[in-house]
């Protein structure tokens, strides 16, 4: 395939919007923690009814698609997703709030697993690299715009739930769309993939090597985001408003690297960029960790997301190019590493607690260090 067809390429991209949709989990947590008057414990079980179908969910979602298609298992995710933003207006209770989560979850989850494989379909190889940096920038738009919209409906029209019935709307659009486009999806020549096939993949030390960079690699992001604001207020005596604006910070500099990324990556290969990034979000977090104002830092903070941005579309990217033919087996195990985000914050939280916040922010370092090696030796092969 030589040329861009906007025409199968565009549904498919639609996808990334509702991978954004299921960060909305954030602040809808604390609403719903306001509107029943929950202890932060039962709170926290709101993300991780939403989150915890990526470590179960994801190999399954990858032998299934091998069997009836990356645009079937695409569009039924998209329409869970539709399905759980559509539950808070039949009923709002906390139970009703779980249940929503869990469809909001499962669908995501096949979302993840499914459209990155079928845009592997849809667009030129030489330029996969670049669509995949080009994925999670429509991704991190929603996820940056979502709070924004929520507080608006809140605001204007003293109901945070709308922000549900804009995403239920958008869901159904992105079902029929890609519905009615038809696309030609790449046959595996392997027999039809197992949880054994899939798992001996591990075997494989190029594909072993990949999915613990995206275990590693989410595990920090989400270790990052989640230590911001406590780093620059135990550090430089902020206050909780002043520190939190360090994740507005992060989050800002995430989405300019991944729209910097898709016009790097036209002429820059995507193993020499992947160690190029990874080098420089390395630097960039010794920076913060050592830096001598608060300014310094969040400059630091600012230059950790340009450098870490596109290093998750650059790990999936590789792998898939390197094996087409088990491209659904891979990204189920690519998704599923993402439960790294599930076990190293509370690593990072233990080391903070009983030794001291530097010393959580080094689980970073080692976090991208991996990281770093793994680039090189992806660029010798």
């Amino acid at each position: 395939m030589s040329k861009i067809n906007l025409n199968k390429i565009m549904p498919v991209l639609m996808a990334s919007l509702l991978m954004g949709f299921a960060d909305i989990v954030g602040v809808a947590t604390g609403y719903i923690k306001n509107d029943f008057g929950l202890t932060e414990q039962l709170a926290q079980l709101i993300p991780f009814m939403a989150l915890v179908w990526f470590f179960f969910l994801s190999v399954p979602t990858g032998i299934l698609q091998d069997r009836y298609g990356k645009r079937n298992m695409l569009n039924i995710g998209m329409g869970l997703v539709g399905i759980g933003m559509v539950i808070p207006f039949l009923h709002y209770s906390f139970t009703s709030m779980l249940f929503a989560m869990v469809f909001i979850g499962i669908g995501n989850t096949i979302v993840q697993v499914s459209a990155n494989p079928l845009l592997l379909n849809v667009v030129p190889k030489d330029k996969f690299s670049s669509f995949m940096s080009l994925s999670q920038f429509i991704k991190s738009i929603t996820s940056f715009l979502g709070p924004i919209i929520t507080t608006f409906f809140a605001i204007q029209f003293g109901n945070w739930k709308l922000v549900f019935a804009v995403y239920a709307i958008t869901s159904l659009i992105s079902v029929a769309w890609l519905y009615f486009t038809k696309i030609e999806e790449t046959k595996s020549k392997e027999k039809p993939a197992t949880f054994k096939s899939c798992f001996s993949l591990l075997k494989n030390k190029f594909v072993l090597i990949m999915a613990l960079g995206i275990f590693f690699l989410v595990g920090a992001d989400v270790g990052m985001n989640t230590n911001i604001a406590n780093f620059l207020k135990s550090s430089f005596d902020l206050s909780l408003e002043q520190a939190s604006l360090g994740i507005s910070i992060y989050f800002a500099a995430l989405m300019i690297s991944r729209f910097l990324g898709v016009i790097i990556l036209r002429w820059l290969s995507a193993e020499k960029f992947l160690l190029i990034t990874t080098i420089f979000a390395l630097v960039s977090i010794f920076v913060m960790i050592f830096a001598p104002s608060v300014m310094v830092a969040r400059i630091a903070i600012f230059m950790v997301g340009l450098g870490s941005g596109n290093l998750f579309p650059l790990i999936f990217s590789i792998a898939l190019e390197k094996m087409p033919d088990r491209a659904n087996e891979i990204s189920g195990l690519m998704i599923m590493a993402i439960s790294g985000g599930a076990i190293i914050p509370p690593i990072m939280g233990v080391l903070s607690t009983n030794v001291s916040i530097v010393a959580s922010l080094m689980v970073l370092v080692v976090c991208l260090v991996y990281i770093l090696w793994a680039s090189i030796y992806v660029l010798k092969k």
